[in-house]
């Protein structure tokens, strides 16, 4: 039995005024034979997007709607998934189009072969297509990456990703202390320091303009930093 026909993917999918996009990436995710379950969070959306979602999740029993009465921010909304996600592989999705659900396949091979505990996509390796964008944020985005890499000794090309899969017993195993964008070196030192097997799969990516909806910007990537060193280095949590 392939990878792709096993319904063992619990989807994570933090969602903060995403309404235009989030049918369509519902719709993508479902669509993958190996997602058998789909969360999504409402970070206290003031467009309607958790409408949308309830009625969507009215017409499938695997979407699951959670609400957030104030807008915490992405960390705090997949901390609230990940306390509700049951399958045995977890996967954090962005609700924009930035990221493809097409790539479930690839990306869950090495844990579902037995390989791997933890999967990153990477945006910087392989052949999948990715649209050109900013220099700067390509810029800021390795800088990042070569200061996580040096303080946790992984050898990872894209920190940042959004795609990170794990087994459900590794990711129980970590509290998610950021609320914003600072949960990808969160996430990554503290996976780093459990000493389990991490695979790194490439994936597509088709990056969006401010204009077209972008919400990270450089005081992110300022807390990232913050993030590196203080989970890096900090007592284990």
């Amino acid at each position: 039995m392939s990878e792709s026909s096993v319904s063992v993917v619990g989807v994570v999918m933090p969602l903060y005024n995403e309404a235009a996009t989030v049918p369509r990436v519902i719709a993508a995710v479902l669509a993958q034979p190996c997602v058998a379950q789909l969360v999504v969070v409402d970070d206290c959306s003031a467009d309607g997007s958790a409408d949308v979602v309830e009625k969507l999740a009215a017409e499938d029993p695997r979407i699951v709607l959670l609400r957030h009465g104030v807008n915490q921010g992405k960390g705090a909304a997949v901390r609230t998934g990940l306390a509700r996600v049951d399958a045995p592989i977890v996967l954090i999705q962005d609700a924009d189009l930035e990221y493809d659900p097409g790539d479930y396949p690839r990306l869950i091979a090495p844990i579902v072969q037995g390989h791997a505990d933890v999967v990153f996509g990477s945006r910087f390796i392989g052949s999948e297509a990715h649209r050109v964008l900013y220099f700067w944020h390509s810029l800021g985005n390795s800088v990042l990456t070569i200061f996580s890499n040096m303080v946790t000794n992984l050898n990872l090309t894209d920190m940042e990703c959004c795609y990170k899969v794990f087994r459900r017993e590794v990711v129980r195993q970590i509290t998610i202390e950021e609320n914003r964008f600072g949960i990808e070196p969160e996430i990554t030192a503290k996976v780093a320091r459990l000493g389990v097997r991490i695979y790194e799969v490439s994936c597509s990516y088709r990056g969006r303009t401010y204009a077209e909806g972008k919400k990270i910007g450089w005081k992110d990537g300022v807390r990232a930093l913050v993030a590196i060193v203080k989970y890096g280095f900090g007592a284990a949590k």
